[in-house]
């Protein structure tokens, strides 16, 4: 009994260091990619600070404009994740950062409502299945039960972006002011556009498309992955009771899925919301400086990163998922009404909208897990993608929504509120989902352990039999 608890316990340390070695050498560089698409996303609330008004575009104009990235995005999530399974992840990413760099440096360009929103359109066109296609990439990599940690990592790039973003783009809106022929602008679409365009190069050199082809791992580390993900199937067949259908119409009427999609879709309005009128907002509580604003709109995603980490990783460990998804959208839930009701005063009103921010992000990598713990294969592919897609078109709702409120009634508190709202609605969507669907078990299929330690081309010879 001692050698084999003496067993596992080496065996637990060895699969640590696999799984280690692949986060340096994925995590990192996913992250710089994806921090390069959200930049290129949410530019446009601090364009907006100067581009309104050089154009005389209306706030509904500008929330629409801003919402209208994501009917594109909608539209071609699913097929874009499609094409990644045919063309390979490499090539695949590598051709969305081309093309959402071209259209977001375009966007300095538009001059017209009209080109505004088909500029804005097209860029979600673009980077249409960049983040689900990351998402499911790495379910290639790590295991479920591995899966909120290693998420918590990527998506760690989304408060990053804005911690790191928001003052860069209020500095180059002040630095850029008058240089040339140029408003500043129209500099900060150009400037953010090019390390994009440029990394989406070095994708095509660096990453591999899945463990067997990665160089870097020698076969017995890819074994330890190989056999970690058909444990994981097996987990999961478990838990439908053997009723897995990897294909494109068993997701469709997987009726979680559709629960799952509901769920993003009302945490979305609520975050997108903030994230594009947060620039305005601090600007409309008397800050008038591009920079303090940008400073300012940093923070409370300082408070959101420090969450999110924490949650996702509190998640693997008590091998949970439903709680820690409703309590962070009661939280921000709670912060979003309250920095509306304070909207007077830029001290709280910042104060509530981190506590806000804190919440909304905690729970993305936990839930962003749950889809494809539920499906495999091709379903898999197409579940990550249907259900980010549906979530991603409250993007366009809430903008909107927002700026057809500060155009109707001149406030914004009203907006917020219903922010708040549809965080709530969250709360008991997420619940209905069967714990025993929504949290990893790890060891439900034991391993098989003997005396004699085999080596890894059998391990090798043995995942090519299967």
């Amino acid at each position: 009994m001692s050698n084999l608890i003496e067993r596992k316990s080496a065996d637990s340390t060895a699969e640590s260091r696999v799984y280690s070695k692949i986060t340096r050498r994925l995590i990192p560089f996913l992250i710089l990619c994806y921090f390069f698409a959200y930049l290129d996303r949410v530019n446009v609330g601090f364009a907006k600070l100067h581009m309104q008004d050089a154009l005389s575009f209306s706030d509904t104009v500008y929330g629409l404009g801003a919402g209208i990235f994501f009917i594109g995005y909608f539209l071609f999530e699913m097929p874009s994740n499609l094409l990644m399974q045919k063309f390979g992840p490499r090539f695949w990413i590598a051709r969305i950062m081309v093309t959402w760099a071209v259209l977001s440096a375009g966007m300095m360009f538009v001059t017209t409502p009209t080109q505004f929103y088909v500029v804005r359109f097209l860029l979600g066109v673009a980077e249409a299945g960049f983040f689900p296609g990351i998402v499911f990439y790495l379910t290639l990599w790590f295991p479920s039960w591995r899966s909120a940690r290693t998420l918590g990592l990527f998506i760690l790039v989304t408060p990053l972006s804005t911690i790191i973003g928001s003052p860069l783009s209020g500095l180059i809106l002040k630095m850029f002011e008058g240089v040339g022929s140029l408003h500043n602008w129209q500099w900060l679409f150009l400037v953010e556009a090019i390390p994009s365009f440029v990394l989406a190069f070095v994708v095509l050199r660096y990453l591999d498309n899945d463990v067997k082809s990665a160089k870097w791992l020698t076969d017995a580390e890819k074994q330890v992955v190989v056999d970690d993900l058909a444990k994981d199937a097996a987990n999961r067949a478990r838990a439908n009771k053997g009723k897995v259908d990897s294909s494109l119409k068993g997701m469709l009427k997987n009726g979680y899925v559709w629960l799952l999609a509901l769920v993003f879709f009302s945490f979305n309005i609520g975050y997108y919301g903030i994230n594009f009128w947060l620039p305005s907002i601090i600007k409309s509580s008397g800050v008038n400086d591009d920079f303090y604003i940008g400073l300012l709109a940093a923070l409370p995603y300082v408070f959101g990163a420090a969450f999110m980490v924490w949650n996702s990783r509190h998640s693997d460990l008590k091998q949970e998922r439903r709680w820690h998804i409703a309590i962070p959208a009661l939280i921000g839930c709670i912060g979003l009404t309250l920095s509306a009701y304070c909207s007077g005063s830029t001290f709280w009103m910042m104060a509530w909208i981190c506590v806000a921010m804190s919440g909304t992000l905690a729970l993305i990598p936990t839930y962003i897990s749950l889809p494809g713990a539920l499906l495999s294969g091709t379903a898999a592919a197409a579940g990550i993608a249907f259900v980010n897609s549906i979530g991603n078109l409250a993007g366009f709702f809430g903008p909107t929504v927002l700026g057809w409120l500060k155009d109707t009634t001149g406030r914004t508190d009203v907006g917020l509120y219903i922010l708040a709202g549809f965080l709530l609605l969250c709360v008991p969507l997420i619940l209905t989902l069967p714990a025993r669907l929504a949290n990893p078990k790890k060891m439900t299929v034991e391993p098989e352990y003997s005396d004699a330690q085999p080596d890894a081309a059998h391990h090798i010879n043995a995942a090519s039999r299967r």
